[in-house]
């Protein structure tokens, strides 16, 4: 499982978690599509922004590998703002899956995740 070095590894000051410290020994957990209703707590809705955020600015517009990002946190973006590389060979429970930033999408949901600040160090 690739490690993405200096990713935040969570949320500041709640336990809202961004990355997983070690592979499951019986697999990567499914990456799947949640529903995001327009309900959510405030703090759902902020730790959704910080982790687009961090994704934008740690991978850009590039294809990069789920390694060691927490599952929970990428299905609420999953087929919507990250969508699978190649779609034909994606495997949801594979940490070494593909997956990119469909940045139109990203930036109609979330267009506050692609200032120039980083709101995991605050």
């Amino acid at each position: 499982m690739l490690k993405h070095r200096g990713f935040p590894g969570r949320l500041p000051g709640t336990d809202y978690q961004f990355t997983v410290r070690r592979a499951n020994p019986k697999g990567a957990t499914e990456i799947i599509k949640r529903e995001r209703y327009r309900d959510r707590r405030p703090p759902d809705r902020k730790a959704d922004w910080v982790f687009m955020s961090a994704l934008w600015h740690h991978f850009g517009d590039q294809p990069f590998e789920r390694g060691n990002l927490d599952a929970g946190r990428l299905s609420w973006l999953f087929g919507r703002e990250v969508l699978p590389y190649n779609k034909d060979d994606f495997d949801p429970t594979d940490y070494e899956a593909l997956l990119v930033i469909d940045e139109t999408a990203a930036r109609a949901s979330f267009p506050e995740a692609f200032d120039e600040a980083e709101p995991w160090e605050n």
